[in-house]
């Protein structure tokens, strides 16, 4: 852990901002964009992330750890259920909420939704960051930000482009200034807690959402078999599954002689070798766990 002095300890600021927000509001965009690396992914389709992510962001006088949550929406489904009561839950836990709403195409219903958790937690400052703002003309979005602040549950409110990285500095200050004095959590050079294998997995699962449609996406999973490194040989050998609901999804991710699963590996492959800093050598297999999404059990088994 990096090491502070007595004086440096009483003006450093650190903790926990639980990152929350809409489906496809930009959460991993933004939380990317501020730690600077990529780890979690992206995707134009709704509710990519689905676990508890944290990265860390360091500054002048500050650390913030943040945890990326899935999108809050309502739904019927038993999987989509679970993950939006693992967002609603990590709200309760950080010492700072940061809230992202889409200024271009805002989601009232989900929104509600996290105001509604916002009340309950009166006591833990939050921030709302309003994100997409290139996309927005400035009397629109003063409007916004005029709206949202008569509802009174933000310290702070910020437009911001997570895709261009307007105003993302002055979101990070902003928030420091609410974290409670004390030393950083992590070293200066550490950007998440996640292990290697988790962000791996989830790279190969963003390259699915990229390269398929209709109901694939939501319906695969990937866990890695395994996963070894020579060191002498600069190699990181990787072993995935790739897993769906039905025969159907399988040959479609396999595609016609295996081009679909080879352009997921080729595309996966480059940014695990730009995380990890060695060559990849990466297997995909595809199999078929039947109806996972909608069986607690299989949600449980495979990571979620």
């Amino acid at each position: 852990m990096t090491k502070v002095t007595e004086n440096e300890e009483q003006s450093f600021r650190s903790g926990f901002a639980v990152i929350t927000g809409a489906p496809n509001v930009g959460k991993s965009t933004l939380l990317n964009r501020m730690i600077g690396e990529k780890i979690s992914i992206t995707s134009a389709k709704p509710q990519t992330t689905r676990n508890r992510i944290a990265g860390i962001a360091h500054g002048s006088g500050f650390q913030i750890v943040f945890i990326d949550t899935p999108g809050i929406h309502d739904s019927e489904r038993i999987f989509n259920r679970r993950i939006v009561d693992v967002a609603l839950a990590a709200m309760d836990e950080g010492d700072l909420i940061l809230a992202i709403a889409d200024a271009y195409s805002p989601d009232p219903a989900s929104e509600a939704l996290i105001l509604e958790k916002l009340q309950k937690k009166a006591g833990t400052p939050a921030v709302l960051a309003l994100n997409k703002v290139d996309l927005v003309e400035k009397p629109r979005l003063l409007t916004q930000i005029d709206q949202w602040s008569k509802t009174a549950a933000f310290s702070e409110i910020v437009p911001v482009s997570a895709k261009t990285g307007i105003q993302v500095p002055t979101l990070l200050a902003a928030m420091a200034g609410l974290l409670p004095e004390g030393p950083p959590y992590y070293p200066e050079d550490a950007i998440t807690d996640v292990p290697e294998r988790f962000i791996v997995a989830e790279m190969i699962r963003e390259q699915v959402f990229a390269r398929t449609g209709e109901e694939i996406p939501y319906s695969t999973a990937v866990t890695i078999e395994s996963f070894s490194e020579e060191e002498a040989a600069g190699l990181v050998r990787i072993h995935a599954a790739i897993h769906v609901e039905r025969n159907s999804q399988k040959g479609i991710i396999i595609g016609r002689h295996g081009q679909m699963l080879k352009a997921v590996g080729t595309a996966a492959r480059a940014d695990i070798e730009h995380l990890l800093g060695a060559r990849v050598m990466l297997n995909l297999f595809v199999r078929v766990e039947k109806n996972w999404s909608k069986n607690p059990k299989a949600i449980r088994k495979l990571g979620y």
